[in-house]
């Protein structure tokens, strides 16, 4: 039983890194695994605060000449810095490569319990990569886990009449988030990421990663806080 999830870098590096949450969450993935034998987990890493903080000094730095290619670069960096933090914290249960960077190479390897993956190239948040490696290993979802609870009919943020939504379509949801990837835009789940989930039939549960025991409901099939997209 194969499970990917996208660990989003707002839970890994709010600020900095967040080594209560990450001690939390490595207690809950150890637990899980050592009452589910047969389970295996693929951990996709985003960003957070080191690629938020340098795509910043990069655009203060070039102003209007900043270019979007590069601000991605920046994030993939950032992603891969997380990754190999994940992927130290789980050396023991992963024998293959310390950090995936390519998810559309033939030649990855999962003999382990974990794999750890990062950001691969500009046009696209870690989100894409979760997608990519879900269709390469045969998995059915991915556990989008961010620092939002739920995905809303609008940003709550700006919007009081914004309501929480338990399921949404794919149609929906790709009509609500358009189409188009700016680097560092922030989504529950990213336009490109959305266009090949949605055409593989995959589904995505979207949660609040830092609630550790809802994560392990999920990956339970219990009932749990979230949205599911599709």
């Amino acid at each position: 039983m194969l499970t990917i999830l996208s660990l989003g870098g707002s839970i890994i590096s709010p600020d900095s890194v967040d080594t209560e949450f990450l001690s939390s969450f490595e207690k809950m993935i150890r637990s899980y695994l050592a009452t589910h034998q047969d389970a295996r987990l693929i951990i996709v890493c985003g960003g957070g605060a080191p690629a938020r903080v340098y795509q910043q000094a990069y655009r203060t730095l070039k102003s209007e000449k900043a270019n979007h290619d590069q601000m991605d670069w920046i994030g993939v960096m950032a992603t891969r810095l997380n990754a190999q933090l994940v992927a130290a914290i789980f050396s023991d249960l992963s024998h293959d490569v310390p950090v995936v960077t390519d998810p559309a190479a033939d030649d990855i390897t999962f003999t382990g319990r974990i794999l750890v993956a990062a950001g691969w190239k500009p046009g696209f948040s870690s989100d894409t990569d979760a997608v990519y490696l879900a269709e390469k290993f045969g998995a059915d979802k991915v556990i989008n886990l961010s620092n939002i609870h739920h995905v809303y009919t609008a940003d709550p943020k700006t919007d009081p009449n914004a309501v929480p939504l338990d399921t949404i379509s794919w149609e929906d949801f790709r009509t609500m988030i358009g189409s188009t990837w700016t680097p560092g835009r922030n989504l529950p789940f990213d336009p490109i990421a959305s266009e090949r989930a949605s055409r593989l039939g995959l589904k995505v549960i979207c949660a609040d990663g830092r609630d550790t025991s809802n994560t392990l409901a999920i990956l339970e099939g219990k009932a749990f806080n979230g949205t599911t997209i599709g």
